[in-house]
């Protein structure tokens, strides 16, 4: 298939399962009781303040599933009524260039992958259950950043561009946190889809107390990745269910159409857009990463009947700014024909999730959903668009 793509692949959207050592490794000794892998049942669990959680169920990664092994849910067709697992079938231990960077490369070139984002896996679960305390919280992504940097790099070879996580609650570290990341050469940075935590309640980060982060994302002309995490909306699943812990491996049909990935991505851009961070930071890109397409129609067209009701109280038109400064990567198992339909293609980016089970089995069987474009509108999706980005481009 490779063969078929007269271009370099640029793939938004690559992971690496993380060992123990990926946050302890840095962590500093006084947080060593606030994070730990403990054994219950014979399996290792993650505990984060003396509390166990069950979001990631096997938070080593010791065994995870198959590259590609979920698709079939993700993409509605188990008319058979398998479990998430019997779709998934056996588990494998994961080699080791899932785990660490050093023998990626080739794999990229196996898959004819020219450069890619990596993201961590566990790193979804350090935020939202971190916030209690802000020093232990970026202390934490901190020292994930440093492993990352130093397992996969920020821009290794020019095709390996590690992600580092950055947490905004706590300003001053916040800004310490990006200024050294970009002197470690970092092109871009990620933050949840969420509102930023705070000790007396949360609040949007497109207030103007966060221009200073903004300000200089946009200086250093690099983009913010805005990936899938877990997020405070799982208090709408609570409010339905009284569960006491949103498990996104153990579905039912009530939680998936709460729709909270859908909700907690919308309602982020909107905050950036509403808050007016793009009319003081017109250099801003925002890149969205493992979120899916589904939300963009609806935020668009809700961001055109709320401009119509207050227009004097934006700079400019909310959706103008949204296609200027939002790009997003849609799932497999979205309909990328349809999302083109609103909104431009220099702005849709290809993400394979490769190796997670979510994803693709290959990075390039991506292409089989691009079978509507020609050659030149595959290659803005699967190169150039990310390309720019990376590059620093504002076009």
């Amino acid at each position: 298939m490779t063969d078929t793509l007269p271009f370099p692949v640029y793939d938004a959207d690559n992971h690496f399962y993380e060992p123990e050592d990926a946050i302890l490794r840095h962590l500093p000794a006084k947080w060593r009781d606030q994070i730990q892998f403990v054994t219950v049942d014979g399996r290792k669990k993650l505990a984060i303040g003396g509390r166990i959680s069950q979001y990631i169920p096997n938070p080593t990664f010791e065994r995870v599933a198959a590259p590609g092994a979920h698709l079939d849910f993700y993409r509605a067709r188990n008319r058979e009524g398998r479990s998430l697992r019997e779709i998934q079938g056996k588990a494998i231990a994961p080699p080791d260039e899932f785990r660490r960077g050093e023998k990626r490369l080739a794999v990229m070139d196996r898959h004819g992958v020219h450069a890619a984002l990596f993201f961590p896996t566990l790193f979804s679960a350090i935020e939202n259950r971190m916030a209690y305390d802000h020093g232990l919280l970026h202390d934490a992504l901190h020292a994930l950043n440093l492993w990352t940097s130093e397992e996969w790099g920020f821009a290794r070879h020019g095709r390996m561009f590690g992600v580092p996580i950055i947490s905004l609650a706590d300003m001053d570290r916040a800004l310490a946190e990006l200024d050294w990341l970009l002197a470690q050469g970092a092109r871009c940075v990620c933050i949840r889809p969420a509102p930023v935590p705070g000790y007396r309640g949360s609040r949007s980060m497109g207030l103007p107390e966060f221009d200073p982060f903004w300000a200089r994302i946009a200086e250093a002309r690099i983009f913010v990745a805005i990936h899938a995490a877990d997020t405070n909306y799982d208090t709408l699943i609570t409010m339905w269910t009284g569960g006491a812990e949103w498990l996104p491996f153990e579905p039912n049909p009530l939680v998936n159409c709460l729709r909270i990935i859908d909700r907690a991505i919308a309602d982020t851009v909107a905050a950036l857009i509403c808050g007016g961070v793009f009319d003081r930071h017109p250099d801003v890109r925002i890149a969205c990463i493992e979120n899916g397409a589904a939300w963009v129609r609806p935020l668009i067209e809700t961001l055109r009947y709320v401009h119509g009701q207050m227009p004097q109280a934006f700079g400019r038109d909310p959706v103008e700014a949204f296609h200027r400064h939002i790009f997003v990567a849609p799932f497999v198992e979205d309909d990328v024909g349809e999302l083109a339909r609103h909104m431009d293609i220099s702005r849709i980016l290809f993400g394979s999730d490769w190796p997670h089970p979510e994803g693709t089995a290959e990075p390039l069987d991506y292409v089989e959903e691009l079978a509507g474009f020609d050659m030149a509108q595959k290659r803005q999706i699967m190169s150039s668009n990310l390309q720019g980005l990376l590059e620093g481009r504002r076009d």
